[in-house]
């Protein structure tokens, strides 16, 4: 390869070394242009939505006792104790199972 750089006439090499370099200024113009547009058309496109369909508030899922099907009316803070120890048997079951 160098050998093919060093049989060009100067004049050559310099003229190819300057397209290089402006096909490389275009192409990380173009890709900058391309980008800020798409941050703009995105911010522009959420903007939209949000005023067309505000961001509804999803409803609390009701916790039921495992037992009936009647939702169970602690205080959640009192609840995160059996939540954990639900949690923590599911685990224990999972991995039993898997490394049966």
């Amino acid at each position: 390869m160098l050998t093919l750089l060093t049989n060009m006439p100067r004049d050559v090499l310099i003229r190819q070394l300057q397209d290089g370099l402006v096909l490389l200024v275009l192409g990380m113009g173009f890709v900058f242009i391309f980008l800020a547009v798409l941050i703009f058309v995105t911010k522009i496109m959420s903007r939209i939505c949000g005023r067309i369909s505000p961001a509804k508030t999803a409803p609390q899922p009701r916790k039921m006792d495992s037992a009936s099907t009647t939702p169970i009316t602690q205080a959640p803070a009192a609840n995160a104790g059996a939540r954990d120890a639900e949690i923590a048997v599911a685990i224990a079951a999972a991995y039993s199972r898997s490394h049966e």
